[in-house]
Order: C-alpha cells, then structure tokens, then sequence
C-alpha cells in the first residue's frame, strides 16, 4: 500500500483497479526463500486441492432435539412432520431452516422434507407410514362416514369422533373400517348399542367396541350413575319439617 500513499482517488473502483494491479505484481514476483512465485505455488499445491463450490447457498439452521411421537411424527412449531415409523420413542435432531425441515438420528439424515407455515396440520411422507396405515390412505372420510351412517345414529357419532379425535385421519382409518366390519358378525342393532356404550365410557377405539360385543355387555343396561350430594347451609333435611 506505500507504493499507493502519494496517490489520490476518487472513487472506490478506482482504487480497486489499482490495487489489483499491484497484486498481480505481487504474486508473480518469486519468493527468495522458495525461488518461484506465489502464482506458481498456487498452481502447483492450491489448486489441485481446490473443490467446487455447493449447489445450493450456505442457509442458517436452528438445531433442536425432539422426541418421535406414537403417531410417528415429530412437533415443530405447531407443526407435525413424519419421520419412519419404526422411530417412535426415539430422540431425534431436527435441523430447521427457512425453506425445509431435516432429521437426523445419531447423525444420520432419516427424513426431509419442506417447511410448512400451516398449524396443527401434519405433514406425512407415505414411506414414513407402516402397512396397515398406508392400505387405508386412500378410504376418505366421506366415504367412512356415508357407510357409518347405513349403520345407525350412534355408530355414525362414534366414528366421526374417531376420525376427529386422531391427529392424522390415517390413524382413525383402521379403528372405524374395523367397526363397520362388525356389523356382518353382529347386526346394526348390537353394534350401534356397543357404540354408545362405548361413547358413554369414552373408549374411542375398534378394539373396545370389539370387546364390548364379546362379552355382551351391549345388551345390559350401563350403570346408573348417582346424583352428587348437595351442601350449603340453607338446605334443609326433611327432619326440619317434621
């Protein structure tokens, strides 16, 4: 830069233009430690040694350890994301950026996937999902509700509570396909009773409607529930009239 100190400029580019100038001097004037250049040492160690640049620019990432829940996804920000369903219980790393949500299992990339800004709304990849799950995705809710609603009133109420309470409706699938399919072993009649026992126990599931049917316990009366005992001071026991 001395080589520069008496000259004036004006503008940045100008310097620049310049300072580049010198530079070329610079790195083509050998080394006397190494007779050769900087130019030829580059060409001759750096280069070869030198790797393309990525395909996609360098993106900020937020790291965050979350556990994969039952229904095989985990929860960030208000969103589900799936990851292989053999992964339930695992702790997992998720790597988040702007544009896609990535996760790692012992440092090894498991899924990933594009960020959603849309809350309480899973997003499932169909290989993250096991058989039994995928052979159902394609029965949509419609077509479950209009074959619960051949059954009876109380089955209907039963499922649509199923498909609804399940945080993906692939979930409910099973559970509400399984109950229809009862009715060719026990009658409309005997399934919509188990159904609103089931509703009153507030077992949402195929496996107690299943249970319930077993045992007969459709055909009992459900257990009458008592009255709570009232107390405050200006209630009067029949002694009191007396």
């Amino acid at each position: 830069m001395a080589r520069l100190g008496n000259r004036r400029f004006f503008s940045l580019a100008v310097l620049n233009e310049a300072i580049h100038a010198l530079l070329v001097d610079l790195n083509n004037r050998p080394l006397w430690s190494w007779a050769r250049s900087r130019r030829e040492l580059f060409e001759e160690l750096d280069r070869p040694a030198l790797t393309p640049l990525p395909d996609e620019p360098y993106e900020s990432a937020e790291w965050k350890r979350c556990r994969v829940n039952l229904e095989y996804h985990v929860e960030l920000a208000k969103h589900d994301y799936s990851v292989p369903h053999n992964l339930v219980h695992e702790e997992v790393e998720a790597r988040i950026t702007l544009k896609a949500v990535e996760s790692f299992l012992r440092g090894k990339r498991v899924a990933s996937r594009l960020r959603s800004t849309l809350p309480h709304r899973p997003t499932t990849i169909d290989e993250h999902m096991p058989s039994s799950h995928r052979r159902y995705r394609d029965w949509a809710h419609e077509r479950i509700r209009s074959e619960a609603a051949k059954v009876r009133p109380e089955a209907e109420t039963l499922i649509d509570v199923i498909l609804r309470s399940r945080p993906h409706p692939e979930q409910g699938f099973r559970s509400a396909i399984g109950i229809l399919g009862l009715v060719r072993r026990y009658g409309e009649e005997r399934v919509d009773a188990a159904c609103a026992r089931a509703l009153l126990l507030n077992a949402r599931c195929y496996k107690s409607v299943a249970a319930i049917l077993k045992n007969a316990a459709d055909k009992t009366a459900p257990p009458a529930q008592e009255a709570p005992v009232l107390f405050h001071a200006n209630i009067r026991s029949r002694s009191y009239y007396n």
